[in-house]
């Protein structure tokens, strides 16, 4: 009974679904969160008869064939990379990536990350840090006397100070951008690794290569639609219930066979 084995993928598929949905709900408050896709593919097929084969007893050729489906696989879990309503906070150090690009940080390994998030801190020594500590690349070091700072849209970093009405330039946040934004590996804290599907990171100037701007006092809110995931999850569980009414079928028709006298 090939029904148990199929329904069960369909089940297994549609609780993935619900585990997507689940995380994109969870991070509906989550600063520059895109919300995740769980697409299927159906698996292999058996050929009973192959279309185009010819029929031995009369010589024709089958139109269609004989092919039953084994179930379905998950295929991937892709992101929709969707802009998200851009929330003023009136922050120095919040910026908010309006467009497309990411903000590089330096993991402590040494290695770059890249992240939407743009709530930055200021660490003990002046260093320009996000929440979790991690500097921004290039760094930039803010003096302890600075009265406050300035973040232009091309990611220029000015310090003015008590006294002087001239501002001093202490650096410049890049973008940095992908041929594969999709293919980033997600490593949570709204963090992402470059990978070899994603390509290698280009980076350049907010405003210069297609890139978005900087926006000085804002956040970037999640993009998560919250009626578009309640109603997949609908959907999910509905499909969920169908496979399992599909099992519970095959079971009543293996037990229907083993009362046979």
């Amino acid at each position: 009974m090939r029904a148990l084995k199929i329904a069960a993928t369909g089940m297994m598929a549609q609780q993935m679904r619900v585990e997507t949905i689940s995380n994109n709900l969870a991070n509906m408050s989550t600063t520059g969160y895109n919300p995740r896709r769980a697409e299927f593919a159906d698996l292999h097929y058996q050929q009973y008869a192959r279309a185009g084969t010819v029929n031995s007893s009369d010589g024709t050729v089958l139109p269609t064939g004989v092919q039953l489906g084994l179930g379905v696989r998950p295929s991937a879990v892709s992101v929709n990379l969707q802009q998200g309503a851009l929330t003023q906070t009136g922050s120095d150090l919040d910026v908010a990536v309006d467009g497309r690009g990411y903000l590089e940080v330096t993991l402590p390994s040494g290695q770059a990350g890249y992240t939407r998030d743009g709530a930055l801190k200021r660490n003990a020594e002046g260093l320009i840090v996000t929440s979790d500590g991690l500097p921004v690349s290039p760094e930039i070091v803010i003096p302890n006397d600075a009265r406050s700072i300035s973040i232009n849209a091309d990611g220029e970093v000015y310090a003015y100070f008590q006294g002087t009405a001239e501002a001093q330039l202490l650096g410049q946040i890049s973008i940095a951008g992908f041929a594969n934004a999709k293919g980033l590996e997600a490593i949570g804290g709204n963090l992402f690794l470059e990978t070899e599907a994603s390509g290698a990171a280009i980076v350049s100037t907010p405003g210069q290569d297609g890139f978005g701007i900087l926006r000085q006092g804002y956040l970037e809110d999640s993009s998560v639609d919250a009626v578009r995931e309640v109603t997949e999850l609908i959907e999910a569980q509905r499909g969920y219930e169908l496979n399992s009414k599909v099992i519970s079928a095959a079971d009543q028709m293996l037990g229907a066979t083993t009362q046979v006298r």
